[in-house]
């Protein structure tokens, strides 16, 4: 930028171009990258966000990144990847790996470590290094609709530890952290998908509270912070976390101390761009002290990223946006980048058994899911010999986890005792619907949040009242009194959690 005698301001356009890109963390559709995001990458872009459409094996996933490192050699390559419920790398198939509230349930950092760095690794093989991971939200509010089980629980203390356990496993393979979503959207009824959630929390509870979990995670290093689309009265009145300078610069930045990269949620989702639009909040998220604009779960296309990189640049152009603050955003993408790509591990340091040849177990996700069981009955349960029916009471999955990742016990039953009869049931009279379904046979009843869906409830009393020594499997969080003849509680729905519960039914 440049000021003239006249008092006219001349900007570099090309650089303003460029930093407007960098600050940029679109999606795409396919498998392989096309070719409008290969040429954004050479003008400047430097981030490319993953979600389970883009991703069909392995090997392809290698190709696809190997591609994109082709284009631009320190492109950051961000994924939502949680494990349990959220996985973008085993969308079809269910995750290797438990969740959040698994992990919370045992309770051993060093667990939640081990689990942290071989998923990692996982995505370090695959040419990813920046994982939307962990989830800090203490999961205060059991009836929040989108946090839940991708929660380490409803103890700060507890969640704040695992935060920090995570944030060190994940980047111990040269993966950064982004710990989301900040200032914490546990205490909320509402999914920011939707619609903009409001915690009235006063801010002692708040300090106490949501920002423990950030404190440890600051502490522990974590290379991005992810903001929430949230309305916290306590801390700005008038605009939601993303969009809000008390929140990312007066707190975040000044307050806790954060120096590293903040991440906004997806500036698709309807509690910003229902109100803002996307184009109208990525300009006040970054006026904000956001760093980077992540879009793309349900915009992934040239048309978007062009009307967000203008915007940036009109912004700037007319004094909305301080020159200085889109580069200091783009700065921080840049430095981010540059440590990924020089080999992060091997400058912060390793954990005490990570790193090393064997220092993560190769089966670590299913130990962690077995011990994360929690089983409840009146006397010793003989497992099953002859194959039963599963009856999944399915309620509608939320936009985080998506509706293409398959949960339930089914396949691990069927492959566990062959024959097993399957079903998914819902609304009113799903019970009845699953008495007829299973017949004679033994049922096993799958529910996911009971305690969220009154229908489910009514379903149980019926087919216990019919079948009292029907096995009743919760797979969310486990508020419910447990009842049946057994009850497992899985604390998530992974693949491997379904396992861990099935070897219990079928005693494999």
């Amino acid at each position: 930028m440049t000021t003239l005698a006249s008092g006219a301001t001349v900007f570099d356009k090309d650089r303003l171009t460029r930093d407007a890109l960098t600050v940029l963390q679109p999606g795409f559709p396919g498998t392989a990258a096309p070719d409008w995001l290969l040429r954004r990458l050479g003008e400047g872009l430097t981030s490319v966000g993953l979600f389970g459409r883009n991703i069909a094996s392995p090997g392809q996933l290698a190709a696809l990144t190997a591609r994109l490192r082709a284009e631009r050699d320190d492109v950051l390559v961000a994924i939502d990847e949680e494990g349990g419920d959220v996985t973008r790398l085993e969308v079809r198939t269910g995750s290797s790996f438990p969740g959040n509230h698994a992990l919370g349930a045992v309770d051993d950092v060093a667990l939640t470590l081990e689990v942290a760095a071989a998923l990692g690794r996982r995505l370090a093989a695959c040419g990813v290094n920046l994982n939307w991971a962990p989830s800090a939200d203490v999961n205060s509010n059991a009836a929040n609709p989108v946090i839940g089980v991708r929660s380490f629980g409803a103890d700060p203390a507890l969640v704040a530890r695992h935060t920090a356990a995570y944030v060190t496993g994940l980047q111990s393979a040269g993966v950064a952290a982004c710990t989301k979503h900040f200032p914490g959207h546990g205490d909320t009824a509402v999914d920011s998908h939707h619609a903009l959630p409001r915690i009235d929390a006063d801010p002692a509870v708040l300090a106490e509270r949501e920002l423990t979990p950030f404190r440890a995670a600051i502490a522990a290093g974590t290379r991005a912070v992810m903001s929430a689309h949230i309305l916290v009265p306590a801390l700005d009145p008038a605009h939601p976390a993303t969009l809000s300078p008390r929140v990312l610069t007066a707190l975040l930045r000044d307050e806790l101390g954060y120096d590293g990269l903040i991440v906004t949620d997806g500036m698709e989702m309807q509690a910003v761009a229902a109100t803002y639009g996307i184009e109208r909040g990525s300009v006040l998220a970054i006026a904000a002290g956001a760093d980077a604009i992540c879009v793309g779960g349900g915009l992934a296309d040239d048309e978007t990223v062009c009307r967000l990189r203008d915007a940036l640049v009109t912004a700037v152009r007319t004094g909305e946006l301080p020159e200085e603050r889109l580069a200091d955003a783009a700065r921080r993408v840049r430095d981010l980048a540059r440590w990924t790509a020089t080999g992060a591990s091997a400058r912060t340091g390793q954990p005490a058994g990570v790193g090393v040849p064997g220092g993560v177990r190769a089966d670590v996700g299913l130990i962690a899911a077995r011990r994360a069981l929690r089983l409840t009955g009146d006397e010793v349960f003989t497992p099953l010999t002859d194959p039963p029916y599963v009856a999944a009471l399915t309620p509608v999955a939320n936009i985080a986890v998506g509706d293409e990742t398959p949960w339930g016990m089914a396949a691990e039953l069927v492959r566990l005792l062959p024959g097993t009869g399957t079903g998914s049931f819902a609304g009113p009279e799903a019970g009845h619907a699953a008495l007829v379904a299973a017949g004679e046979r033994r049922i096993v009843a799958v529910v996911r949040d009971e305690h969220r869906h009154p229908w489910m409830t009514t379903a149980l009393d019926t087919l216990l009242a019919a079948r009292p020594d029907t096995v009743v499997v919760e797979m969310g969080v486990p508020q419910a009194p447990p009842r049946g003849a057994l009850h497992i509680a899985t604390h998530g729905a992974a693949r491997v959690c379904a396992r861990a519960a099935a070897e219990v039914v079928a005693g494999g």
